[in-house]
């Protein structure tokens, strides 16, 4: 089984529409990620840079699958978003090149951690990255 870890902070989940100039505030952080298609351009960054006033999808908690994972692994979201599924958890999924990351409203983080470990994943301290 795979190894997870808890991001720290909270992040939000913005939207804007897809001529939107990247807003400087989004970049800043250890994690944010940029996802622009011919509908959307949309963000996910920590919760205290994102203006108040911004309409946005809060409190989101992320969880690492640990990597670097293989492209030929197959079923790795499948096997975290099913047993969430099945207990009403949503969930909004980010993957890299390296890894998978899912973001769980943090009101439900400690029951989907519960599920998870149920489920024989291992949650370990995160990893600090080299300098």
């Amino acid at each position: 089984m795979l190894n997870l870890s808890l991001l720290e902070g909270t992040f939000a989940v913005c939207r804007f529409p897809p001529s939107t100039a990247l807003p400087h505030w989004a970049v800043g952080g250890k994690f944010f990620s940029i996802t622009k298609t011919m509908d959307e351009l949309s963000l996910v960054c920590p919760q205290e840079s994102t203006p108040e006033t911004l309409n946005c999808e809060r409190n989101w908690r992320c969880l690492k699958v640990e990597g670097p994972l293989d492209f030929s692994l197959t079923g790795v979201l499948s096997s975290l978003t099913l047993p969430l599924a099945q207990a009403g958890i949503s969930i909004f999924a980010i993957s890299t090149y390296d890894t998978d990351y899912l973001l769980v409203k943090e009101d439900r983080l400690e029951q989907a951690v519960a599920i998870l470990s149920r489920q024989g994943y291992r949650f370990i301290k995160q990893k600090q990255p080299s300098s």
